[in-house]
């Protein structure tokens, strides 16, 4: 039997790129070696084989770095400061901050709670196909009984009307 040896998926990857045997490294087990980025444009000689490819990737290295200076399109520069503008003058304007405060976290405690209770619910085996049956029920029960007859949808449209107005306030 011969002996096969296996180099690690990365390793010819991490190469000196002349043809020769890529340079190990001593790396412990769980460590993976990957290939370097090419050097920057200015240091990079132009007289390479690979010129071509090497300047595709300075091309990726250098939009990867202006992702990475936070550089951003001036539509988002411009949108960004009128949204916290608005917020800031309409936070100046409340006279008790202390009780916007404490609402705003009750809520948002109540929706984490709320979503929590859903999701348990929502694992129960049976629950969820019951409560789309019950859904399903009073779907049906409305509309048989405020929209099949002339008369019922009449009075629904009334009735709708009537709490818009007094929602609204208009007479």
């Amino acid at each position: 039997m011969a002996s096969t040896t296996t180099t690690p998926p990365l390793a010819s990857l991490a190469g000196s790129g002349d043809g020769k045997a890529p340079a190990t490294r001593q790396q412990a087990p769980h460590c993976v070696g990957l290939a370097t980025l090419p050097p920057p444009p200015h240091v990079a000689s132009r007289a390479s084989p690979g010129w071509a490819a090497t300047s595709y990737c300075q091309k990726i290295a250098r939009n990867v770095i202006t992702m990475a200076t936070g550089e951003t399109s001036a539509e988002v520069a411009t949108e960004l400061p009128e949204i916290v503008k608005t917020i800031q003058e309409a936070w100046d304007r409340l006279e008790d901050k202390y009780a916007v405060t404490s609402l705003a976290f009750a809520g948002a405690i109540a929706l984490w709670s709320t979503s929590g209770m859903i999701l348990a619910i929502d694992r129960l085996p049976v629950v969820p196909g019951i409560l789309e049956i019950v859904g399903i029920g009073y779907t049906g029960w409305f509309a048989y009984r405020n929209l099949v007859f002339k008369p019922d949808r009449e009075a629904l449209i009334a009735k709708i009307k009537s709490t818009y107005s007094d929602i609204i306030g208009s007479s």
